[in-house]
């Protein structure tokens, strides 16, 4: 089932339920792309993925900026790196809002907007999720898998590993700034291989097996 709405940056409406930015920043980072997408990746928050002041997940920060060339390598996306053009991906974060000087959220802030990213997680239902870093990691795992237990959480065995979830397959990234060689050539590889395969029967399968 597609979703009927066209609008590339905050497809469903969201409204953030607090405003802490700071003057010049956006209010909040909200879903980017297609909201039919297959791929979903998702990040931690603006001050380390960027965003803050063009809108855009995974803009202007290195860290962000390393998630977008493997989404351009893969030909997810095209034109200008602040504003790209996005096919059958969707970029969004578990924490939209922006903070004072990017700090971090705390723990209060993330049980805050955590029913704003599940709804839209639930209304995009790609095939595959791409946490990026453990934070992301630890809640898509937890919240659309049975297999949390499974994994201790380290990112350096998780990265580009897929796992079977509830009606999703999971597809970890590692931290950017904690890649190793050959980590950003793993993922895209793995990437290449799934968008080869049928990756849309995972419905079913993970339905089953997660």
């Amino acid at each position: 089932m597609q979703n009927v709405t066209d609008r590339t940056s905050n497809p469903f409406g969201l409204r953030p339920p607090f405003d802490r930015s700071d003057p010049g920043d956006r209010v909040a980072v909200f879903g980017y792309g297609n909201a039919n997408a297959d791929f979903h990746v998702i990040g931690d928050y603006p001050g380390i993925h960027g965003g803050e002041t063009t809108g855009v997940p995974f803009t202007e920060t290195e860290a962000g900026r390393a998630v977008q060339s493997v989404v351009r390598e893969l030909g997810f996306a095209s034109g200008p790196r602040d504003a790209p053009v996005l096919e059958n991906c969707v970029l969004s974060y578990v924490h939209m809002c922006t903070l004072p000087a990017g700090r971090t959220p705390t723990d209060a802030e993330y049980a805050d907007l955590e029913r704003f990213f599940d709804a839209e997680l639930r209304a995009i239902n790609a095939h595959v999720l791409l946490p990026v870093g453990a934070r992301a990691t630890d809640h898509v795992l937890r919240t659309y898998t049975t297999q949390r237990r499974r994994f201790d959480l380290d990112m350096a065995s998780l990265h580009a590993r897929d796992i079977r979830g509830r009606g999703f397959m999971v597809v970890p990234i590692r931290e950017p700034s904690e890649w190793d060689d050959g980590d950003r050539e793993t993922i895209v590889s793995t990437l290449e291989d799934l968008l080869a395969s049928d990756y849309r029967q995972t419905k079913g399968v993970a339905t089953t097996v997660g």
